[in-house]
């Protein structure tokens, strides 16, 4: 079990010379970290929305790695899986705009046919994507209390990753599929926010779980966190966060993605059935992912902070393991 400390103030993600300020190494419930970074090759800036509506599931991502910029639109038709996704690649970042700070301020990425603008207000967010065939148009509102995780992972004072994961967001608008428009119903979607900044070594694998229902989240990290200190690791419950501090132990079957996943430690006890994976690889020379994320059904049991075991039966989203050269 780690031994994270919890930031109750502002604080700067690094010191004026760049490196990690270890003042801010540790976890929050909301964002409080200025990532102030600075150089350029290492950093990684990103935004990822994930929404799971009772028709679709879509994700958008707008991202820098400074010598790239990585934007893409997914969706997914859960009832026929039908894949519309796309993907594009911007050299050197161009016309990338992030925010130092989650939760204020715009992102807004372009380039390839693929337009991505987020628009981070107090009291909610506003997505607009815009790819061939795809267009999403969405209010992520910001309910009072709502608690999110936010994680600050050292690997060194030079190499360091500040991430908020916020599961289980209301959400309601509208999302075109060529000539088709859907309704995303607020009370039946729910989104999920992957907010990073950081400097990362130049190969590292990880593994994510994020699954949401009415009144409970599961966020669920590994492989990139070990022996660093800090997890990534939380149970909500009426949007309260219950920091879990124990490495996860991952099971699952590389040869076929679709086989149940098991995630266990002493207060996680998580199985995910998968229904579909979704499968993406990168290739730009030296640099290069590889990606298989699986969306599907949880079940099992989570202990909150006052030792209650809580029902992850029910919770929908996803479980993924990435692999990365940048």
């Amino acid at each position: 079990m780690t031994h994270e400390r919890e930031i109750t103030e502002p604080v700067d993600l690094c010191l004026p010379d760049g490196r990690l300020d270890p003042a801010a190494v540790g976890w929050t419930r909301r964002p409080l970290h200025r990532a102030n970074l600075r150089g350029w090759g290492r950093a990684k800036r990103w935004e990822y929305w994930g929404i799971v509506t009772p028709a679709h599931i879509v994700g958008v991502v707008a991202s820098s790695l400074d010598y790239a910029g990585l934007h893409g639109v997914y969706v997914l038709d859960r009832a026929t899986g039908r894949e519309t996704a796309e993907d594009v690649v911007v050299p050197f970042a161009r016309h990338a705009v992030f925010p130092d700070r989650s939760g204020t301020g715009t992102a807004s990425v372009r380039g390839g046919g693929v337009r991505v603008d987020i628009d981070q207000r107090p009291g909610g967010t506003s997505i607009r994507a815009v790819a061939p065939g795809v267009e999403l148009d969405v209010e992520v509102p910001l309910p009072e209390g709502h608690e999110s995780l936010g994680v600050v992972v050292p690997w060194g004072p030079h190499l360091f990753q500040y991430t908020v994961k916020d599961v289980g967001r209301p959400v309601r608008g509208r999302l075109r599929l060529g000539a088709e428009e859907f309704t995303v119903p607020e009370g039946e979607s729910l989104a999920v926010l992957d907010h990073g900044r950081g400097k990362w070594p130049y190969a590292v694998t990880w593994n994510w779980a994020a699954g949401s229902g009415p009144g409970r989240a599961i966020q669920l990290g590994g492989t990139w966190t070990d022996g660093t200190g800090s997890t990534e690791n939380a149970l909500f419950v009426e949007g309260r966060l219950h920091k879990i501090g124990d490495e996860l132990e991952w099971h699952y079957d590389r040869t076929d993605w679709l086989r149940p996943w098991r995630i266990r430690g002493p207060r996680v006890e998580a199985d995910f059935q998968p229904f579909h994976e979704h499968a993406s690889r990168t290739e730009l020379g030296v640099v290069g992912s590889e990606t298989h994320q699986c969306f599907g059904h949880f079940t099992g049991r989570a202990r909150a902070d006052d030792g209650a075991w809580i029902s992850l039966d029910g919770l929908t989203g996803w479980a993924e393991e990435a692999r990365n050269r940048w």
